[in-house]
């Protein structure tokens, strides 16, 4: 009875201190992860914040400025799918060094342009990097945990979008009101430098990608292979749960910022600049428990039921949450919103590592992520033409169809938790 006792009670000490297995190697590479990809969040959403701003400023219309966020998007698919090619060619490591440069000086350039050409020019390169920062990542993160803590990993990678995303804030609270939007956008450069540099010295290239490196040489094992029969299936999928989730997102999460800040007459929530970017910290707190504790319960109950459940929950929560007015309950429901419109993100990591073999990993993850963020793109400008007829509120409640459509979509490959890295 003495032994049974002892090792239940070092199977629950096991259970409570996952961490404890987790070597340094395993956390540089989610800290290159986290920090690469909130910074990818902060270079991007400062522009969500400024918006309102820029508008007004030179004078543009919402579609106008709805086409900034578009080009960025299309051009992060680009970037995406470009950064799995770098990645499979040069290695993960570097692969996510080229997208933190790319995203971050073209953050900087932002703040010195003068008209909406010169903007839209800075943010399609930056889309590059944008884009190719999640595709990176991801590999880096994948191949560098084991298959027990994948979910795990890869969620509190996804996180760092969501602190990047209140980093935002917190800036647009502070340096918006004094120094104005191009502040913004050029402040996002020294913490980019850091982090490269951080990267140089700490991260370790992935054992995985050095034993396979040799097969890229085979010609055979190029772009086309994600199309052939054994892994079309996955491709098609994947893209498309990719294309609904994000163009649910990015409808949603590009103008939220704006419905705050619109006025009640227009069908916006009427609060200041400063009080709309207060109202998005609880959000993106929310957000950040989604991205975390989809992991765990990924890990625990499959990637598909728990990526369908969330977008469930996020498809009713959105469409309620246009038609609020009430300022207490929509900061009551910002949270959740955050929570379940962001959490399902971090399903993308594991099934697509888990559904492509190594040969054809970078090029199948930067594909159908990227590919979906290519055709969402348009989103944006969707939702503010539907903004400019119906008022801001009702066309966000247009993104809980694409919810609902992502989360079905997923059911169509098989579940693959657990499964090892070959």
């Amino acid at each position: 009875m003495e032994s049974i006792k002892v090792a239940q009670d070092m199977e629950g000490v096991s259970s409570k201190a996952w961490w404890r297995e987790v070597t340094r190697k395993e956390w540089n590479a989610l800290g290159a992860g986290f920090f690469g990809f909130a910074l990818d969040a902060f270079d991007v959403m400062v522009y969500a914040f400024a918006l309102t701003t820029i508008l007004k400023e030179w004078g543009l219309t919402p579609v106008e400025a709805g086409f900034l966020a578009t080009v960025t998007l299309f051009s992060s698919a680009v970037g995406g799918i470009g950064a799995g090619a770098v990645a499979d060619k040069l290695g993960r490591r570097k692969g996510i060094m080229v997208t933190i440069f790319l995203f971050t000086i073209f953050t900087g350039l932002s703040g010195l342009t003068q008209s909406l050409v010169q903007l839209a020019i800075a943010r399609t390169i930056l889309g590059l990097g944008m884009g190719g920062q999640w595709t990176a990542g991801v590999l880096l993160v994948s191949e560098t945990w084991s298959a027990k803590h994948r979910g795990k990993a890869i969620g509190i990678m996804q996180s760092g979008w969501a602190f990047g995303y209140v980093m935002a804030a917190v800036a647009a609270m502070f340096v918006l009101p004094v120094w104005g939007w191009r502040a913004l956008f050029i402040i996002g450069v020294i913490p980019g430098i850091i982090l490269l540099l951080w990267i140089t010295f700490a991260v370790e290239e992935t054992e995985m990608w050095e034993q396979t490196r040799h097969l890229k040489k085979d010609a055979s094992m190029g772009f086309s292979q994600i199309f052939r029969p054994d892994l079309l299936r996955y491709t098609v999928v994947i893209t498309l749960a990719s294309t609904f989730l994000m163009f649910a997102y990015w409808g949603l999460f590009t103008w939220l910022p704006g419905y705050l800040s619109t006025p009640v007459d227009k069908g916006g929530a009427g609060l200041s600049i400063l009080k709309s970017s207060s109202f998005m910290i609880p959000t993106m707190l929310g957000a950040w428990v989604g991205y975390v504790t989809y992991g765990f319960f990924a890990d625990r109950f499959g990637r598909r039921p728990v990526f369908a459940s969330y977008l469930v929950v996020a498809a009713v929560l959105v469409y309620f949450y246009g038609s609020v007015r009430d300022l207490n309950t929509i900061l009551l429901m910002g949270p959740f919103v955050g929570l379940f419109g962001s959490g399902a993100f971090s399903g993308f990591g594991a099934i697509c590592s888990e559904s492509f073999p190594t040969r054809a990993r970078g090029i199948g993850t930067g594909f159908t992520y990227n590919v979906g963020r290519m055709i969402s793109a348009v989103s944006p400008m969707v939702i503010g033409y539907f903004a400019g007829i119906y008022g801001m509120g009702s066309a966000l409640g247009l993104t809980s169809l694409s919810y609902i459509l992502a989360g079905a979509t997923i059911f169509l490959i098989p579940e693959s938790k657990g499964r090892e890295l070959e």
